[in-house]
C-alpha cells in the first residue's frame, strides 16, 4: 500500500491525476476539476483559524460560475484540533458555516503518513517547507500545477491572494 502511494506521487503530474474520498467515504477523481482554478486547503474544525470556513465558503459561492473550486481536506496534525469523524466534521461545517463546496475525507498532510496529494503540493509548489498549520492554502490553475502557496494566516478575503485567483480565472 505504502509503495503503491509514493509510485502514485512519484507519477502524478498534476492535481488531476489524484482520487480521494469525500466526506462521506465516496471515491472522487479529481480529473473533473479539469479547467477549473482550484484552492486546496487544510482545514479544521477546532482552530483560532476556523472562522477562515465562512470567507472560504464565501469566495467558492462568488466564483464558483468562473470556474473556482474550493476542496477542503480535514487534517489533525496541529494540537489535534481537527478530532471528529467525517460525519461530524460535515455536520460542523454545514450547519455552523453553510460550507458547500467539496469537503474531503480526513488527511494527513505533515510528517508521517503524509498523504501524497500533499506530498506532490509540497514538491511542484513555489515553497518545499512543511505545511505550517491548519488553513495553508495551495492554488492549482486550471492545468492541474500549483500557481502559488498562501499561509494559513492569509484569510479568503486578503487582497493578494483574491487577485492571484482571479487571474488564474482569467487565463
Amino acid at each position: 500500500m505504502i509503495a503503491a502511494l509514493l509510485a502514485l506521487t512519484m507519477s502524478a503530474n498534476t492535481l488531476h491525476d489524484f482520487t480521494l474520498p469525500d466526506i462521506e467515504g465516496k471515491d472522487v477523481k479529481l480529473s473533473k476539476f479539469k479547467g477549473q482554478v482550484v484552492l486546496v486547503v487544510n482545514v479544521a474544525s477546532k482552530c483560532g483559524m476556523t472562522p477562515q470556513y465562512e470567507g472560504l465558503q464565501k469566495l467558492y459561492t462568488e466564483h464558483k460560475a468562473k470556474g473556482l473550486a474550493v476542496l477542503g481536506f480535514p487534517a489533525n496534525e496541529f494540537r489535534g484540533q481537527e478530532p471528529g469523524s467525517n460525519a461530524e466534521i460535515k455536520e460542523f461545517c454545514t450547519a455552523t458555516y453553510g460550507v458547500t463546496f467539496p469537503m474531503f475525507s480526513k488527511i494527513v498532510v505533515k510528517g508521517e503518513g503524509i498523504h501524497p496529494l500533499y506530498q506532490w503540493l509540497l514538491e511542484t509548489g513555489p515553497r518545499k517547507d512543511d505545511i505550517e498549520w491548519n488553513f495553508a492554502k495551495f492554488l492549482v490553475g486550471k492545468d492541474g500545477k500549483v500557481i502559488a502557496r498562501f499561509t494559513p494566516q492569509t484569510k479568503p478575503d486578503d487582497p493578494e491572494l483574491r487577485k492571484a485567483i482571479e487571474a488564474a480565472l482569467a487565463k
